[in-house]
């Protein structure tokens, strides 16, 4: 199974939540391919570095411990980046520029041709074989409708955090460079989750479960920690991640993550008791 990630040095706590839940929830087998793209703009924000190679040998010794096989590819991407979107009206996205780099993915000899894009905020609740094992065979990736812009949009706009690609009918349609083309001459409300809707030929529309935005189901397979509005005790704002580990307890309330939580709190302090040593 191919997953693919990108982001700064800053997503290591997304990177290893979420994959401690893939690899606890799911029962296959099967190996584990995860690519994580990154680049160096820190001359836009200091703080947008590629994440560390440390780091990437920390995520793969965690997840050969569920199978010998798995494996991290770190690509970096900056050459890519300042050739393609240097400059444009979207480099200031609502989120950050690294939001932008699934758009590279046809430009990438390395990504094959099924492929599931997640966004670090992301836990699986379910096996992650119900999601990945969906036929998309004449489509051009599955995706899950956006849970305010379904309302406030489009009845199909989707949420781009959860996204499983048929490549080859990627590169054929030639939906990313659309998408680039967009990004470089217009400036977009959500960037490339709204030039990724724009671009479509043909998508799978998937029930809310697999990328659940706001609740928590039985049936839920990927539980997405992204902002959203809380109407208690006042209308207000919030972006709780899964790495917030109180705030899942004492806003939330959830308990079916603990296992999962747990041991992110064990494995980021051997991290940090590592570097210190």
């Amino acid at each position: 199974m191919n997953i693919l990630f990108s982001g700064n040095d800053g997503v290591f706590d997304g990177i290893l939540t979420c994959l401690l839940s893939i690899m606890k929830r799911t029962s296959a087998k099967e190996p584990f391919q995860v690519y994580v793209l990154t680049m160096d703009v820190s001359h836009i924000k200091s703080q947008y570095q590629p994440i560390h190679d440390e780091k990437i040998a920390f995520l793969q010794d965690v997840v050969k411990e569920y199978n010998t096989l798995n494996k991290i590819i770190k690509i970096d991407v900056t050459d890519i980046y300042e050739r393609e979107f240097a400059g444009s009206p979207n480099e200031q996205c609502y989120c950050s520029p690294y939001t932008l780099l699934r758009l590279f993915m046809d430009l990438i000899p390395e990504i094959p041709d099924k492929v599931l894009y997640l966004d670090v905020d992301v836990l699986f609740q379910r096996d992650i074989s119900l999601l990945y094992d969906i036929d998309i065979e004449g489509y051009e990736y599955a995706a899950a409708r956006d849970h305010y812009g379904k309302y406030t949009i489009h009845p199909n706009y989707i949420n781009a955090g959860v996204l499983l690609f048929n490549m080859k009918l990627c590169r054929e349609t030639g939906i990313f460079e659309k998408a680039r083309n967009l990004i470089r001459t217009k400036k977009l409300l959500f960037a490339d989750q709204s030039a990724i809707y724009r671009s479509t030929t043909r998508k799978k529309m998937l029930p809310q479960k697999f990328n659940d935005q706001k609740f928590l189901h039985p049936s839920t397979v990927v539980r997405h920690f992204s902002k959203r509005l809380f109407y208690l005790p006042y209308p207000h704002t919030d972006n709780i991640k899964q790495w917030h580990v109180s705030k899942i307890h004492s806003v939330f309330h959830y308990e079916q993550f603990d296992d999962i939580l747990y041991e992110y709190i064990y494995l980021r302090r051997k991290y940090q008791n590592g570097r210190e040593a």
